[in-house]
C-alpha cells in the first residue's frame, strides 16, 4: 500500500479544531497516506486526536503515519512512522516503534537511502523538488534524483516539497510510488484538489 497520494498535515492548514473534518474530506477524496505532522506541543497533547486519525485512515483503507513522534506511534498503534535526517537515526525509532512502516527523508541523497534501505528502512522520501510554502529554506534536489533513486533501491520511494497540480506531471514523468503534497491539498477545495492530483497522477 505504499503507493499513492500521500497528504501531511500543517500546523496552520489543519488546525485541531478542523482536522478531523479537513482529513476525512482528504481521504474520502482518495489520499492514500496520511501523515501527522506536528512539530510543537508534547505527545500527550495530540495523542487523541492522532487516535480518531488512525481510525479515520482505517475506515478508508489508508495508511496513517507520524511523524516524528516514535513513542506516540508505537503508544496508539500507528500503521507508520516518518523521521528525518534531524529527527533521529532509524536504529534508535525501530526499537522504539518495532512493528509498523518507518519511512526516511534522504532530501537529494541517494547514498543515505541506501543506507536506509539496508538499515531496514520501509520507502524513503525526496525533495524539495519546488519552492515549498510549508518549508521555505529546504534547498532544491534535482528530479533526476528520483530516477537514479528508483535504479539503485528495491524499497519505495515518495516526492515531495512545492509539488501542484500544476508541477505534478513533472514528478509523475520519474514514477515515484508516492507523491507528497501539504498546501496542494489542504488549501482550499480539499476534495477538487485530491481528484485534480489524482488524475494527474493515474493518467
Amino acid at each position: 500500500m505504499l503507493q499513492g497520494l500521500y497528504a501531511i498535515t500543517d500546523e496552520i492548514l489543519t488546525p485541531h479544531h478542523s482536522i478531523l473534518a479537513q482529513a476525512e474530506t482528504a481521504l474520502q477524496a482518495g489520499v492514500k497516506l496520511l501523515q501527522y505532522r506536528h512539530k510543537t506541543g508534547k505527545d500527550s497533547e495530540v495523542e487523541e486526536v492522532c487516535i480518531k486519525l488512525q481510525r479515520l485512515c482505517r475506515q478508508y483503507q489508508a495508511l496513517f503515519i507520524v511523524n516524528d513522534r516514535p513513542h506516540l506511534a508505537q503508544g496508539i498503534g500507528a500503521d507508520g512512522l516518518h523521521v528525518g535526517i534531524e529527527d533521529m537515526e532509524f536504529t534508535q525509532a525501530r526499537k522504539i516503534f518495532p512493528q509498523g512502516i518507518i519511512g526516511v527523508s534522504c532530501y537529494g541523497n541517494v547514498a543515505r537511502a541506501r543506507m536506509a534501505q539496508d538499515a531496514g528502512a520501509d520507502y524513503v522520501a525526496f525533495g524539495s523538488f519546488f519552492p515549498s510554502p510549508t518549508k521555505p529554506l529546504s534547498e532544491l534536489v534535482p528530479m533526476t534524483v528520483l530516477s537514479e533513486a528508483k535504479a539503485a533501491l528495491t524499497i519505495p520511494i515518495c516526492a515531495i516539497g512545492g509539488i501542484n497540480v500544476a508541477n505534478i506531471h513533472e514528478i509523475t514523468a520519474h514514477r515515484p510510488d508516492m507523491i507528497s503534497v501539504v498546501s496542494a491539498v489542504f488549501a482550499g477545495d480539499i476534495s477538487g484538489n485530491v481528484v485534480r492530483l489524482n488524475a494527474v497522477m493515474q493518467g
